[in-house]
């Protein structure tokens, strides 16, 4: 089979296309063809060495969607069964989506039903999941003024479109460091758009909710702009820090605030289809993503992790590309 390798870490140019046998079914595992996985800030990370527990040579990929082959429990997993896989330590303590097929133990395989076109299916699972717990953790209510700090990211787009699908009435910010993105950002539907620089939001607004993607290195400024019984909810590391430092919570939160987070670590089948569910009969606009193959996976990631970035970028395999 064709798979994306990385046997070093480093830039873009390390993830080498090869061929790979197809993953021999094992005890508790699923062998599942890939139609199609996002791609990935984590998978980045892991890429330049970030990820300690990582041993390389490894495929990444921590997401895909794709159809049963083969199972060890073919009494839940039937052949051409379609499913969807997040995390569960896919494409880092074993090889992950980043191929024609991936072995997945079975506790990280979620069977779906859907009416999504694949295109837009693709596009869900890491980023729509993620945004729509953070959502839940937020507590959005009417009336709530929101930031999404950095909300050029494709996970900062789906939760836009997640928030926006509610039907209440909110005001939601969007904070970008690129002026030339403020047009894209509100041609996407955030209602305010606001620079940041230097890690220093430029504005002296203050928000209900905080969805924030650029991590521990932020949070004094995030703070600085939560109203009262505000909530933060951390759902990235794009500042490139993990961990609070010289953090005193007691007088930090003493404005009766809350912080919070959600990764998609904390999958379940049924909030993955309580997701699916509010997608479907929400009608949720999902974007159309930028789309690549397999043998582009070294373009992906130049855009993901370019200055350019905007949205959701997903790979299809060959055989499922319109």
């Amino acid at each position: 089979m064709k798979a994306v390798q990385v046997k070093k870490p480093g830039g873009a140019e390390v993830l080498e296309l090869v061929n790979l046998p197809k993953p021999v079914l094992k005890k508790g595992w699923s062998l599942v063809k890939v139609l199609g996985f996002g791609v990935n800030r984590s998978e980045v990370f892991t890429r330049q060495g970030y990820s300690p527990s990582v041993v390389f040579p490894r495929v990444l990929g921590i997401e895909c969607v794709g159809i049963i082959e083969e199972s060890s429990d073919e009494s839940y997993f039937k052949k051409g069964q379609l499913i969807i896989s997040i995390m569960g330590e896919m494409g880092r303590d074993y090889d992950g989506s980043y191929a024609e097929y991936v072995l997945i133990p079975n506790q990280s395989i979620y069977p779906i039903k859907t009416s999504l076109s694949l295109e837009k299916l693709v596009s869900l699972p890491e980023s729509y999941y993620t945004a729509f717990g953070s959502m839940k953790q937020l507590q959005i209510k009417e009336n709530d003024r929101i930031l999404v700090r950095s909300g050029a990211s494709g996970l900062g787009i789906a939760f836009l479109k997640l928030v926006k699908a509610l039907d209440i009435s909110v005001e939601i910010t969007a904070s970008v460091r690129h002026e030339r993105k403020v047009n894209q950002l509100k041609e996407a539907g955030f209602d305010k758009v606001i620079l940041e620089k230097n890690c220093q939001l430029e504005t002296q607004e203050t928000y209900d909710k905080l969805l924030d993607l650029v991590g521990p290195k932020v949070i004094d400024d995030n703070l600085k702009h939560l109203s009262e019984n505000g909530i933060i909810c951390i759902v990235g590391l794009l500042g490139g820090q993990w961990d609070l430092e010289n953090f005193d919570p007691i007088m930090s939160l003493k404005n009766r605030t809350y912080l919070t987070a959600f990764y998609s670590g904390m999958v379940t089948k049924a909030e993955l289809l309580e997701m699916l569910t509010f997608i479907e009969n929400q009608k949720v606009d999902i974007p159309k993503p930028k789309i690549y193959s397999l043998d582009q996976i070294q373009e992906a990631h130049q855009f993901i992790e370019g200055t350019d970035a905007f949205g959701k970028a997903i790979v299809l395999l060959e055989d499922n590309r319109g």
